[in-house]
């Protein structure tokens, strides 16, 4: 069955038992399957050339494997996050040795990372076996698996191993361990790391705030609150109908995850 009628069947269905659902329910399930149906076109569009990102940072990288969290149409056009496009590019201009990506998911950013950054070796940790595995295939499509040493579960201990391997970078976004492995006080090699950490305040009520306290002696803070708005879209998506550019954007978030960009004070 192909996308279409397969996408017309589950409407039909959420329908026939529509008995069952409240008027709410039965308008937000037809919605998501609207949406996805219309996402998976566009990404099937986009396949066509090829499973590549089409800019910002990460330009290029051969996207051979399912996205994590479904939102695979920003990831293939490059617009995936992209409040944190930026500070990326800066810290890549800076320079750094080592980048600790902490829940890694399929390799967007730890094999994106380290194509944007190709003196540094990128340690990407993940307690889930598939993840690894697909994070293991991506960096060997994008020739970097020589630099991307992939690794189980990462305890805050660990951060004391880095210490001495120069200029790091700690990649965080682990739906809600934040709150556990942000500990300067139990983790004192943290006060002389970079970190970008995605916050998960739908898990962990107040964790945001948390973090900010935690480092507001040993760093300067920036906090990023994503926002649906406009962006550079490729020319592809550029004269289509506003809902498509909406779409396009979509990042399958059911709540704010403000991003903390942390860098040590002089």
């Amino acid at each position: 069955m192909g996308l279409t009628s397969d996408s017309a069947a589950r409407l039909r269905d959420l329908v026939a038992k529509s008995d069952q659902l409240s008027d709410e329910e039965l308008l937000a399930k037809s919605l998501m399957t609207a949406v996805k149906w219309r996402t998976q076109l566009w990404v099937n569009t986009l396949a066509a050339d090829g499973l590549q990102v089409r800019s910002g940072p990460f330009s290029g990288l051969d996207y051979v494997v399912n996205a994590a969290e479904g939102a695979l149409l920003p990831r293939l056009l490059g617009v995936y996050e992209r409040e944190l496009h930026p500070d990326l590019l800066a810290f890549a201009a800076a320079g750094l040795d080592h980048v600790i990506d902490i829940g890694c998911a399929e390799g967007y950013y730890a094999v994106g990372l380290a194509r944007l950054m190709p003196d540094a070796i990128v340690n990407a940790y993940d307690i889930d076996e598939t993840a690894r595995r697909r994070c293991g295939f991506l960096a060997q499509a994008n020739g970097v698996a020589d630099r991307v040493v992939i690794r189980g579960a990462f305890d805050g201990t660990d951060f004391a191993t880095f210490q001495d391997k120069g200029r790091i970078l700690v990649f965080i976004d682990a739906e809600g361990a934040e709150d556990d492995l942000l500990r300067p006080d139990l983790y004192p090699a943290l006060a002389g790391y970079n970190l970008i950490v995605e916050t998960h305040p739908g898990l962990r009520p107040g964790v945001t705030d948390r973090i900010m306290e935690r480092f507001a002696a040993s760093h300067d803070i920036r906090r990023l609150d994503p926002e649906v708005g406009k962006a550079d879209l490729p020319p592809v998506l550029t004269h289509r109908s506003h809902l498509d550019m909406v779409l396009a954007l979509w990042e399958w978030r059911a709540g704010p995850t403000p991003w903390l960009v942390m860098r040590p004070k002089a």
